[in-house]
Order: C-alpha cells, then structure tokens, then sequence
C-alpha cells in the first residue's frame, strides 16, 4: 500500500510518499481503506511544528478521512466489514468531557488517514449516509464538528437566536449551514464581497464585509435590533476577540476557538465592552465520538451537503496542500485516495 508520512517540518515537501505493507488490525482495531482525506488548519500547525500537541514520528498525517471497513479485529463489534465510515478526531473520546486518558488524535499522536489502509481505534468509527460522498464525508470530523460544539456546547439552542460566525473558512461555512437547520438566524462575515452571494446561497441571513467595516459588531446590533449576538464563533484568534465581545448579547455565549496568533501573547477583552455583558466565553476543542454522530445524524435527516471547494488525487497531494495553504479556498479541499 501507499502512505505518506510527514519526515521533516516547515515544507510540504516533508511528505513523503512510500510503499509499505498493509497492515492488520489487532485487538479493538479496524482497517479502513480510505477513499478520501481532507486539510485542516492544525495539519499545516503540525507540518509547521507549532501545533500544541506533539505528534509521533514518522507520522501517517490527516485527521479527516472516509472510507471502507475492510477488515476488523479481535473484539470488534460496532462496526462491520463494508460499512462506509469516517473516524473521530478524538480517536478515544467517545463522549462527555474529554480525559486526558482520551486524549489520543488521529494524524498527531497516532497515525492519521493519509494512506491508502488506515488503522483505527473501533471506538472512533462513525458510519455516514448514502447521501454523502466518501469526498463530503470527508470534511466532517474536524471542521464540523468544531462548528457543532461551538453552538451546541453553551446554553439549549432557541429556534430564532442569532448566530455570528467569522470568516469564511471551513468551520464558519459549517457553523452556518448547522445552525441555518437548528433555526438560527446567522449573520458571517467575510473580507471578500465577491463571496457574499455564494454566503446568502448556503443560508445566511446577513453578510458583513469586516475590511469595509472593521467595527462590525455595530452592524451586528443593528441586525439584533440592539440585542446583540445570542452565539459568537470566533475563528480569528485573538484578533476577533474585542468585536466578539463588543458583539454579544447580554447573555451571549462567545467561543473563542483559538488563542494565539503571530506576534500576539494573549487573548485580552476590552474592559468597556465587557463592562456592558454578561457574556460567557469557552473555548472548544473540536468534540466527541457522540458530537460526530449528532452531526452525521442532523446530515442524514436534512440532506444538507458539505461545501467542497476543490478535489485533488492522492498524486496531487504536494500541490493540494499549497492550494490549501494559499486561503483561496472557499469550502474544504480534498484529496481521493
């Protein structure tokens, strides 16, 4: 079989293509034959060396990957030979708060889904519908459920609360069309007002330029009648910090899903803004087994579809990931395998 393994940082040219022999699965492990991956932006912190969780080495890289059980185990009854499934990021953190004793990743501290036979732990296989391709379920288990845990995680969900997500990455256009079927009215924003039709396409209620507008909470109180945001998704680190805050409602819930940035050593909140809320901040670490299965639950019972900017084959991988890294993506990118 064919994997690529991550053998030096800093350069996509650290993956490294080898053929090796396809492994068996032992005890509580299932082989899949995966069929597609997809990037996430703690790939690209793992090939940089700056993600926060060491990873092993030689590493087989990606979290986020679909495809055919192939073969299974010793003790291994959850899942069946031929079912199509996606795997947990949280290989072990099957549900309720994470433990450290859980605390295993696929593509990071146990090898990933970058290869053409993938050994996984049987507790972090998911089936996924027909309704998907193995490209769209691809995308899920980090990005979607990232946005699942952001809106769900806080206060019960009210049909009709306002929902803020920032930018147009991969967990913003999730947060979007989730909370669009859990009837939120959502409000993105975007630097780009050639996306903003593709924006109101997948749902939103309101797109906000925030070059043009800078202090776009304003625009979000205008949007609330004054009330502000019930759910703030902040995907821009510690730069998106103030206006998030600035941006809540009363008591909104604000998370605050990375906290460092080049050249930034803290996440701080203006004194003023906070002064007038009682919001609470959290942060989220993208979710459980059961969070994954929720998303692929609410998927099935909607149709709703991943938005796939772009599919590359698993010769491509090289020039995917710089595809990737270059930010002209609007939606995942994937790789056949």
């Amino acid at each position: 079989m064919r994997s690529y393994h991550l053998t030096a940082l800093g350069t996509v040219d650290g993956y490294v293509l080898r053929e090796e022999e396809r492994p068996e699965p032992g005890p509580g492990q299932i082989l899949v034959r995966v069929r597609a991956v997809s990037f996430n932006k703690r790939d690209e912190m793992i090939l940089n060396g700056v993600y926060p969780m060491p990873s092993k080495p030689d590493l087989i890289p990606m979290s986020d990957g679909a495809g055919d059980v192939v073969a299974l185990g010793e003790g291994v009854t959850r899942v069946a030979v031929g079912d199509r499934v996606i795997g947990s990021y949280w290989s072990r953190w099957e549900d309720g708060p994470l433990t450290y004793d859980a605390a295993d990743q696929l593509g990071c501290s146990s090898d990933g889904m970058l290869t053409e036979y993938a050994l996984m732990d049987a507790r972090a296989a998911v089936r996924f519908p027909d309704s998907l391709s193995y490209e769209e379920a691809a995308t899920l288990p980090c990005a979607a459920v990232t946005a699942w845990t952001s809106i769900t995680g806080g206060a019960p969900i009210v049909p009709g609360q306002t929902l803020v997500t920032l930018g147009t990455g991969a967990v913003s256009l999730f947060a979007l069309q989730l909370g669009k079927h859990l009837g939120l009215r959502v409000l993105i924003t975007t630097s780009r007002d050639e996306n903003a039709q593709a924006l109101r396409d997948l749902g939103a209620d309101a797109v906000v330029n925030y070059r043009s507008e800078p202090n776009w909470s304003k625009a979000v109180k205008e949007f609330t009648g004054g009330r502000g945001a019930d759910i703030v998704v902040n995907t821009a680190g510690p730069g998106g910090a103030a206006e998030s805050m600035r941006a809540a409602g009363l008591y909104g819930h604000i998370v605050q899903l990375t906290t460092t940035a080049p050249g930034v050593e803290s996440v701080s909140f203006p004194g003023d803004a906070w002064a007038q809320t009682m919001a609470t901040v959290r942060r989220v670490f993208v979710g459980s087994r059961a969070d994954l299965e929720q998303v692929v639950e609410l998927i099935a019972a909607t149709g709703m579809k991943p938005q796939v900017d772009k599919i590359f084959t698993f010769d491509e991988l090289h020039e995917a990931f710089r595809y990737y890294q270059s930010g002209a993506a609007f939606g995942k990118v994937v790789v056949t395998v």
